[in-house]
């Protein structure tokens, strides 16, 4: 009896490793072919729009770590937003919070790909999420389009950590972290530009803010703030094939 419980339970992890693996490449896939056929950049849109929440929501933590006030957040219906913060006194302080947004969808991919590797992970994870996105939305967002789309984010998460099995949870979490990794890509022209133009105007770029702040030119942080972001992708992925790997027969968990 107790062969045969071994036997299952290493079964089990071992169907867990190998799922979290086809999900994480189903997603990468899934989002090249929105990317590649004809008006599957319309389908794309909301994914657009989770980074640029993450992004705002990025600034604003910052700014909250820092001693700062993050007063509101607006997401525009053209994929722009705009984080409204104060307080960040001192040039490294308000450079931090500059290169926060930047970093920020890189990081939480990398968390989301670490979260997909087990079901279990994957399904609080999607609940931790979709609780602070509320909490963000009660908080920080203060536009009519920014409460629609946060709020339809927050209850489609909750659904899917609450209601749907943990394979579901895991392969939303999987496909939510490719697209925040691949929006430091996607949108890597945002890195090396001085001037942002958003729903709410024209305003100096992240980088241009961080190279006013301190030292070298704009295009220097936006090179600094990719290899960041790069390196904590590898870090995500390579937990991700640890924690999916140690999951398998012969392995300690």
């Amino acid at each position: 009896m107790s062969t045969g419980g071994s036997q299952s339970g290493e079964s089990i992890a071992h169907s867990d490793a190998n799922r979290a693996r086809w999900f994480l490449l189903g997603s990468v896939l899934l989002t090249g072919a929105l990317y590649t056929f004809p008006y599957g950049g319309y389908v794309a849109y909301p994914l657009v729009l989770v980074s640029t929440y993450v992004h705002e929501i990025a600034h604003g933590l910052a700014a909250t770590l820092v001693g700062g006030q993050f007063h509101f957040l607006v997401i525009h219906a053209d994929g722009s937003g705009l984080a409204s913060i104060s307080g960040t006194n001192g040039r490294f302080a308000f450079a931090f919070v500059a290169g926060a947004g930047l970093v920020g969808p890189a990081v939480g991919g990398a968390a989301l790909l670490m979260l997909a590797s087990r079901p279990t992970l994957a399904r609080v994870g999607l609940g931790v999420f979709a609780l602070l996105s509320a909490v963000a939305l009660i908080w920080v967002v203060r536009n009519m389009f920014g409460w629609f789309f946060v709020g339809l984010l927050a209850a489609g998460c909750s659904a899917a950590a609450w209601r749907g099995t943990a394979q579901i949870a895991q392969a939303v979490v999987a496909f939510l972290g490719v697209q925040l990794a691949l929006s430091v890509f996607s949108r890597a022209d945002y890195l090396f530009t001085e001037v942002a133009t958003t729903g709410s105007g024209s305003h100096p770029s992240d980088v241009a803010n961080m190279a006013e702040a301190l030292w070298f030119p704009y295009w220097f942080w936006g090179g600094l703030c990719a290899l960041v972001s790069v390196a904590a992708l590898g870090s995500g992925y390579w937990v991700f094939l640890l924690l999916s790997r140690t999951a398998e027969p012969g392995h300690s968990a």
